[in-house]
């Protein structure tokens, strides 16, 4: 069973990283889908840079925003390191293009992460600091929780966009012979 999905995932992977590298050796016409995909990817990667940056600035308050919350509290000091390296992670992911899909597809669930622990501090009868960093912070938790929606659905619509470019470039594939 093991070896059946090892050679699955082998070949997913095979099959994502042959349409990047299709995209990027033939020229395409741009398109609308492929101007909105390439904005989100950009924006994506300017917020987790920009707020993996501020958090890594300052790790202390980092780590004293998350002691705030009673979820996050007992894995503060994994997740002031953890969090910050996983947006940079991604940022690189993103900006690879043959690993682009894999960023968006990352950068999507993170934001998910984020929306739903946002969701739960408004419904919480705490008032929890932010511990987003840079002007970000600045935000209230409603505009917060609009923010991340947005990037969200951004994010989501960028990956059936991409799988859509994909589905038409392996159906424009012929055989050689």
């Amino acid at each position: 069973m093991k070896s059946f999905v090892l050679d699955k995932f082998i070949f997913a992977l095979g099959n994502i990283c042959m349409d990047s590298y299709t995209e990027i050796h033939e020229m395409k016409p741009t398109t609308a889908k492929t101007i909105f995909i390439e904005v989100t990817t950009a924006l994506f990667v300017l917020l987790f840079t920009y707020t993996a940056i501020m958090k890594l600035r300052d790790i202390p308050f980092f780590i004293g925003s998350m002691n705030h919350s009673p979820i996050l509290r007992p894995y503060a000091p994994f997740l002031s390191v953890y969090i910050p390296a996983v947006e940079l992670i991604i940022a690189i992911l993103l900006i690879l293009p043959f690993t682009r899909y894999a960023g968006l597809v990352c950068a999507s669930l993170l934001m998910l992460i984020f929306t739903a622990y946002i969701a739960y501090i408004l419904l919480s009868p705490d008032q929890l600091p932010c511990s987003c960093g840079g002007v970000i912070q600045q935000m209230k938790w409603p505009a917060h929780l609009i923010f991340n929606i947005f990037f969200l659905l951004m994010g989501l619509f960028s990956i059936v966009l991409k799988n859509q470019l994909i589905a038409i470039n392996r159906s424009s594939r012929t055989p050689e012979i």
